[in-house]
């Protein structure tokens, strides 16, 4: 695994996103990411490069964003966000997004999707899955 470089003056901006995320970042850590029910670390705000990813998998190099209205909304916004998708994907990183939307009303859904998109991702690099829990044995995502 190769170490990914990432412009240190985005730590502090990183660390203060993280003390002010909006609930739909708040709810998929809460109730997915945070208690590693997909087998995986991932971490909040990580910077790479110079972007600041909303969740991020080492392992997987996997980041997981969950966009606002505002990501739709204008041009300018989705052009960065396109950017900065073909920035981490020729880092080897593949970016999956969800909306607020997504995450406040179907959260049991966005698990679901999550699961697939990891498989993908362990085939994708060769990794073999961990041993997941049987859904609704230990983690309730509602």
């Amino acid at each position: 695994m190769r170490y990914i470089i990432y412009n240190t003056k985005l730590v502090k901006f990183a660390r203060q996103n993280r003390k002010d995320s909006p609930e739909p970042e708040i709810k998929m850590w809460n109730q997915i990411l945070k208690n590693r029910s997909t087998g995986y670390k991932f971490t909040r705000q990580k910077p790479i490069q110079d972007f600041i990813a909303d969740f991020y998998c080492s392992r997987l190099r996997l980041a997981i964003e969950i966009d606002g209205d505002t990501h739709y909304l204008t041009d300018k916004k989705q052009c960065y966000d396109a950017k900065r998708t073909k920035v981490l994907n020729n880092l080897g990183i593949k970016v999956i997004r969800y909306t607020n939307l997504d995450v406040t009303k179907n959260i049991e859904g966005v698990y679901e999707d999550l699961i697939v998109q990891i498989r993908i991702r362990e085939k994708e690099l060769g990794l073999t899955p961990p041993n997941l829990p049987l859904s609704g044995e230990e983690n309730k995502h509602d």
